[in-house]
């Protein structure tokens, strides 16, 4: 059988924990064959984000032609985008291409707390690039910045997720794990709602799960399960990694995607 293929778009996390890095392990732990398109470079560990350099957006539409033109991508990802000019030129060839089961996790802030789109950026994300897609997959806070509301409880996320996917014409997952005091997501697809209960895993090592749990979505999409399966086989894939309790870096530290990986090369030499 073909083996199915996932593009993500994204920034490169050089610490590995998150952006470009998590995503191609997250795709290829779920199963799909991994492509990237490389947004920004970052310098970032799990303590902040020191520097950020963008690629120009002729360089950025490049990339997406290279891949579109030889190996289509079965679902995209889609990251950390800065600036308006990439949005829109990453919103131009996924309709140039009619991209599917395109999957949006609007990166605004690192789990750091330091800030990656700048705030004329998401005006155009909502615009240009929410309307070209399957599914966006924001946290609390992201949801406040796309819908202009506060949001303190489940009937709050009831509401933005509403707006938002009525508004851009896409479905949401509203990830409930910031301020909401429960890992419980809400899924707004097609005027339904669903509620996707999660374990609160006591792991303080959580760099990256956003980029983990889109791509690992997106990964599903492309295997072909629905909306609903793959948010619910993304969402017990990131408690597997978080169980996995890896403890690496200063600060927040990243999650061990390959928690589930047991072929022989994978083995080292006490075993």
């Amino acid at each position: 059988m073909k083996m199915k293929t996932a593009l993500t778009i994204a920034g490169s996390d050089c610490s590995g924990g998150a952006g470009i890095q998590a995503d191609i392990k997250t795709m290829t732990m779920n199963g799909v064959y991994a492509m990237s398109v490389i947004t920004a470079l970052t310098a970032q560990n799990t303590t902040g984000v020191r520097a950020i350099e963008e690629s120009t957006p002729d360089f950025l539409r490049k990339q997406m032609d290279a891949v579109f033109e030889d190996i289509y991508p079965d679902a995209v990802k889609i990251g950390m985008v800065a600036s308006s000019e990439l949005i829109r030129v990453i919103a131009d060839r996924l309709r140039y291409y009619e991209a599917k089961n395109v999957v949006i996790d609007p990166v605004m802030v690192a789990t750091s707390g330091s800030a990656l789109m700048k705030n004329d950026a998401v005006q155009t994300l909502i615009e240009e690039l929410l309307p070209v897609s399957t599914l966006v997959t924001p946290n609390i806070p992201e949801a406040q910045g796309l819908s202009g509301m506060t949001i303190e409880t489940k009937e709050n996320m009831v509401t933005a997720a509403k707006q938002i996917g009525d508004n851009c014409h896409c479905a949401v997952l509203l990830k409930g794990g910031h301020s909401i005091n429960d890992a419980n997501d809400l899924l707004y697809t097609n005027s339904k709602l669903f509620w996707f209960e999660g374990k609160r895993i006591d792991n303080p090592n959580t760099h990256g799960t956003g980029c983990t749990l889109s791509s690992a979505i997106a990964s599903n999409l492309a295997k072909g399960f629905t909306l609903a399966e793959s948010v619910q086989r993304a969402k017990e894939y990131i408690s597997g990694a978080l169980a996995a309790m890896l403890d690496l870096g200063e600060g927040s530290g990243p999650m061990n995607h390959a928690f589930d990986l047991q072929g022989e090369y994978a083995k080292g030499v006490t075993e």
